[in-house]
Parts: structure tokens; sequence; C-alpha cells
């Protein structure tokens, strides 16, 4: 059994999606329901999922735990919260004791392009995110190159706190920019309690034009660095869309790009390192 470790659902009915703007949100630009969600990892292996956030609005969250209570196919919710407000914790706290709060195994914040690229780095972000682990919650991490330094000085103050990094961090593939995203990913994988998410990496490529050898030297260096006994698949549907023909494409290039895995390499890649990550322990 194969899981995603990412992955979003929306109702543009309830919320709109404030990313949305510019050109090319057509494939986009409609609801997503866990009915879309089966329909698109038929047949690709992936039986089991997680949840993620995708807007900055704690109705959302509240929302992916009540869908994960009622769905099989969600094992667990990655909700937002604002790190930065002393008001974060006792708002977790409200998740948990919601229907469906004990789906909850890890938090976001939305770190990449902020103006403040020292957002992570703040004394109340990082007060936040440790008591996050004291609640034992996971934290994803969601930045791009800029954001990176910040993200080691949080992963510094917080032994004692799983993370998790997002869509490799985001390099500029695009543009075959390597540094300094590749020196602080060697920097930032010398924490034993980083993970990694291989995922989002197309929409940070030329859509629809991208080839696999566009990804090669970015995943290579996350596997050197982090090593397949740290790494996860994460599709990033239907975000993914945007850049792919759909859900199958994106488990192909995963696949492609992890080809030198071993059998067990494969488990922890496609299965147990999610797991472990997230303190999954039922599905």
């Amino acid at each position: 059994m194969r899981i995603d470790s990412h992955h979003h659902l929306w109702d543009l009915s309830i919320r709109p999606q404030e990313w949305m703007v510019g050109d090319g949100m057509e494939p986009v630009a409609r609801n997503f329901n866990t009915d879309d969600l089966r329909s698109a990892i038929a047949g690709t292996g992936i039986e089991k999922t997680i949840l993620v956030h995708a807007t900055t609005t704690h109705d959302e969250t509240f929302e992916l735990l009540e869908i994960a209570q009622s769905d099989s196919t969600v094992i667990a919710v990655v909700g937002w919260l604002q790190i930065d407000s002393p008001g974060a914790i006792p708002q977790c706290e409200k998740y948990l004791e919601a229907n469906g709060g004990s789906y909850l195994k890890g938090i976001r914040d939305v770190a990449q392009d902020l103006s403040d690229s020292n957002y992570l780095a703040k004394p109340q972000s990082i007060a936040t995110v440790q008591q996050l682990g004291k609640m034992g919650l996971t934290y994803d991490i969601l930045t791009k190159t800029p954001e990176l330094p910040a993200a080691i000085e949080l992963v510094k103050a917080c032994p004692d706190v799983q993370f998790v990094l997002d869509h490799i961090s985001k390099p500029y593939i695009a543009r075959e920019e390597m540094q300094p995203w590749k020196s602080l990913i060697t920097e930032l994988s010398s924490f034993d309690n980083v993970s990694c998410k291989i995922s989002g990496m197309v929409t940070e490529a030329k859509w629809n034009i991208w080839k696999v050898d566009d990804f090669v030297p970015y995943v290579d260096h996350i596997i050197e660095s982090f090593s397949p006994e740290r790494l996860m698949f994460g599709s990033d549907w239907p975000v993914a869309l945007l850049a792919t023909s759909g859900y199958s494409e994106v488990v192909r290039l995963a696949q492609s790009l992890t080809v030198k895995f071993t059998e067990r390499e494969n488990e922890l890649f496609w299965r147990e390192n999610a797991l472990s990550a997230y303190k999954i322990t039922k599905m």
C-alpha cells in the first residue's frame, strides 16, 4: 500500500483560493472532493492520503478534520495556524477538540514569499512550534530558498519537534538554479528530526514542457542529503494539474526519480516514512 503525504481538496463555493490568479489556472479552478481524489488515485497504488490545508483560515482546517473523520481514504490532516500569533496554541487545542480532531497530525504556516523572510525564526514562531512538538504534532516547513535560513534557525531551536520539509523547498527549477538552495538543503538535512517530501516540483519547472531530467539534479541532492530513510512521496494534487496531465503522471515522475531505490527504500518512501513522521498508528 502506498500513501500520498501531501494533497489538497477545496470547494470554491465555500471559499476562494486566493492563489488562483493569473493565466493557466483553468485546470484547478473547480471543486475537488474525495470522490475526485479516489478517481485520481485509481490504478496508481496510492490507497491512503494525508490532507493538507490550502488556505490560511481556521474554518478550512475544521472542515478537513470532518472530511478525515468521514472518509477512510484520508488518514491524517495537516492544518493551518499563524505561528507568530500568541493565540496559535489555544486555536490548535480547538482543532484537537473538534469533530475529527484525532486526525490532526501536523501543522503548517505559509512562510514562502513573505516580506519577512525571517518569519520562521521569530521568537513567537519558535515558541509556538516548540509547544506543538510537546503536543505530539509535526510541523511542515513551507519555504522557498529565501526563507530556508530562518527554517534552519527554527529547527535548531526545536530539537524535540518532528519537521517535514514540503516540496523540497521549491527550488527555482525553471531557471535551473541550484545555489544557494543546494547548500541550505545540505545544512537543513543535517538535523535528524527533519524529513522531506518529494512533491510540488512540477509547478516550479516550466509547466507542461518539463522533462524528467529537469528534476534529476535537485532530487539527487535531496536523496543524498536526507537519504531514503527520511523521504516521502507527495502528489500536491490537484495543484499539480497546472503542470501535468493528471495524478498518475506525478506518480510516474516520482518512480522515475527514485528508480535506484531498493525494495526496502521504496517501502520507506511510499509508506512507512509518512506514517512515522506524522505518528499515524491507525488507518
